[in-house]
């Protein structure tokens, strides 16, 4: 049996066990939630009257609500032809994206269409998403905002519509390979099939999820289909300066997903260390501090600096280990490199017959390497993958 609390719970009398074999073309419809009681309702009545009888669909609302949204949701499902489940998640890990994921852990269906709760993203395009899907033989369908018939109309104000654009070419610029076939990379209302996605190999932060699957999954073949972004039906927008800053944290540790990106951040955010070591050496020296003892405190800021760094756009995805842990292991490696570097001068200039400065440069390489390597077993291993439970009979 699940954990407490980590099913979803199945409202209605058309329930639909997971264990049942999925019908063909059947479609889970993933739904993340933050407060938004004042547009489930709406939502669910437009669902019913858009969604064909003739398509399996099952509807998952993954719900971070502070307010009364579950109950919302379950007195509205009662009248629904498809069945509705919900996830509650005490603990909101991801935000949004990561809502979906916990989503897409627990379909079954051969089909998942991702969707805001907000009604911005017009349900009767629902089925088309899914039967493009199926004329074409692609693997993800992109509603977008940017092809012939589409629309950002539902953006509320130039900001917005500014912010948007420039997210849209940031990230099309920064994975040309990846979003190739995708005008709205930015858009979170897509359907893709199951079979693309393991979602443990997605690592979402903040609400762009889109980005996240196209990134990490590389999906074979993709379409699109035009929409007019609506206005909100029902309360605020959830974007703010804190998602903005979430969002290019998480564009940065995309970007850094391949081993050898990660050691060219590596080495630049080492490089980064200098400002703080340098400004660290002389506030102490001028304090009076004799300069050895000012060279290893202030070699601790720089320490510091690259270890903030490094776990925001490098490892944010492995820090499963415990900040103290981390920071420990960090730490002791850094200092290590600069008792390391000191023999492997002497080794390079005295038994190789190497000049000074061509042996120190090989030095700091050979020391950075193996930093590198080093920081990624022993403080950064890749978390373990997720099992998730099994139903046995009669849970």
């Amino acid at each position: 049996m699940e954990p407490e609390g980590a099913a979803p719970a199945r409202l209605g009398s058309t329930g639909l066990d997971a264990a049942e074999v999925p019908a063909p073309g059947s479609v889970t419809l993933i739904i993340p939630t933050f407060n938004e009681a004042a547009n489930v309702a709406e939502l669910l009545r437009r669902l019913a009257g858009s969604l064909p009888a003739h398509l399996p669909c099952e509807v998952l609302f993954v719900d971070d609500s502070t307010d009364d949204t579950p109950a919302v949701i379950e007195k509205a499902a009662s009248g629904c032809p498809f069945p509705v489940a919900v996830l509650h998640r005490e603990h909101p890990e991801g935000g949004l994206g990561g809502a979906v994921v916990e989503g897409i852990r627990r379909a079954a269906s051969d089909w998942i269409v991702v969707m805001d709760a907000d009604l911005q993203h017009p349900p009767h395009l629902v089925p088309e998403l899914v039967g493009a899907g199926e004329r074409t033989g692609a693997d993800l369908v992109v509603a977008s905002r940017y092809l012939p018939g589409g629309s950002r109309a539902g953006l509320a104000g130039s900001y917005r519509v500014a912010v948007s654009r420039g997210a849209t070419w940031l990230t099309k610029g920064l994975f040309p390979r990846a979003l190739r076939g995708i005008s709205d990379p930015m858009s979170g209302f897509f359907a893709m099939r199951r079979s693309l996605v393991t979602a443990d190999a997605l690592h979402p932060l903040g609400y762009k999820i889109l980005l996240e699957l196209a990134v990490r999954c590389r999906p074979a073949e993709v379409a699109e289909v035009p929409f007019v972004f609506q206005d909100r039906y029902a309360g605020a927008s959830k974007s703010t300066a804190r998602e903005g800053l979430r969002f290019l944290t998480h564009l940065a540790a995309l970007r850094s997903a391949s081993p050898a990106a990660r050691m060219i951040g590596f080495g630049l955010i080492g490089l980064s260390g200098f400002v703080p070591n340098l400004a660290g050496l002389w506030l102490l020296t001028h304090a009076g501090m004799h300069y050895l003892p000012a060279e290893i405190v202030a070699n601790q800021a720089g320490v510091l600096w690259n270890f903030v760094l490094i776990e925001a756009f490098l490892f944010r995805d492995r820090r499963h280990r415990h900040r103290a842990d981390r920071i420990g292991r960090f730490a002791l490696l850094a200092n290590a490199d600069l008792l390391l570097r000191i023999p492997l001068i002497a080794v390079f200039a005295g038994r190789l017959g190497m000049a000074v400065l061509p042996a120190t440069a090989l030095a700091l390489v050979t020391t950075f390497v193996l930093r590198f390597a080093a920081t990624e077993a022993l403080v950064y291993l890749p978390r373990p993958p997720r099992r998730t439970p099994r139903r046995t009979a009669g849970s």
